[in-house]
C-alpha cells in the first residue's frame, strides 16, 4: 500500500496494491497489521456502504466529539467526488478543504480523521460508497456544514442545475455559524 500525504495533516490518500490478471483484480481494501506498519493506527468498528445516482451531494456531515469519527472511504462502483473539511479547532488548515475523485477503476481510498466534516458527490450514473469508522453513529452527535458554504467554495464537480440534495443537507449551517 502507498500512503500519499494530502497537504492536510493525517488526510491521507491509500492506494492498494491491486492483483489484476484476465479473471479480473483482487486486493486488500483493509489490513490492521499494514496500515499499522505505516502509522495508521485506527481501530474500524463500524462499517457504512451507500449507492446514489448521478448528481447527489451527501454532506458535509460530522460527529461531534467526543464521538468525532475517523473513516477510511472506498468506492465499489462508480465514481465520485469525496471532499474532507478540517474543522479541528486551533489546526493551521482549519477551514481548508481537500477533495479527490474516487472510483471503482482508480481504487484510491481516502483516510478522513475525526475532526472532519466529509462530504461527496456522484459522477457515475450509479456509485457504491463503503466506508468504515472508528466511532459508532450517535444521532445526538450528528452535524453539518452547508454543501454550498460561500467561504468553503467547494467544486463539487457537477452541474449545480442537476444536483440532488436532501432537505436536511440544504438548512445546515455554514462553517462560520458553528
Amino acid at each position: 500500500m502507498i500512503v500519499k500525504e494530502t497537504g492536510i495533516e493525517g488526510l491521507l490518500i491509500l492506494e492498494p496494491r491491486v492483483f489484476k490478471d484476465p479473471r479480473g483484480f483482487f486486493y486488500e481494501s483493509y489490513h490492521k497489521e499494514e496500515f499499522s506498519r505505516k502509522g495508521i493506527g485506527y481501530e474500524f468498528i463500524q462499517d457504512n456502504q451507500s449507492r446514489s445516482s448521478y448528481g447527489v451531494i451527501r454532506g458535509l456531515h460530522f460527529q461531534k466529539e467526543p464521538y468525532a469519527q475517523a473513516k477510511l472511504v472506498r468506492v465499489t462502483e462508480g465514481a465520485l467526488f469525496d471532499v474532507a473539511v478540517d474543522i479541528r479547532p486551533g489546526s493551521p488548515s482549519y477551514g481548508q478543504w481537500f477533495g479527490i475523485e474516487l472510483s471503482a477503476k482508480n481504487f484510491l481510498q481516502l483516510l478522513i480523521p475525526g475532526g472532519f466534516a466529509h462530504g461527496l458527490s456522484i459522477l457515475s450514473d450509479q456509485a457504491t460508497v463503503q466506508y468504515k469508522c472508528d466511532q459508532y453513529y450517535r444521532p445526538e452527535s450528528e452535524s453539518g456544514i452547508r454543501f454550498d458554504d460561500p467561504d468553503l467554495q467547494i467544486d463539487w464537480k457537477i452541474d449545480p442545475e442537476k444536483a440532488v440534495i436532501s432537505e436536511k443537507d440544504r438548512i445546515l449551517p455554514y462553517l462560520k455559524q458553528l
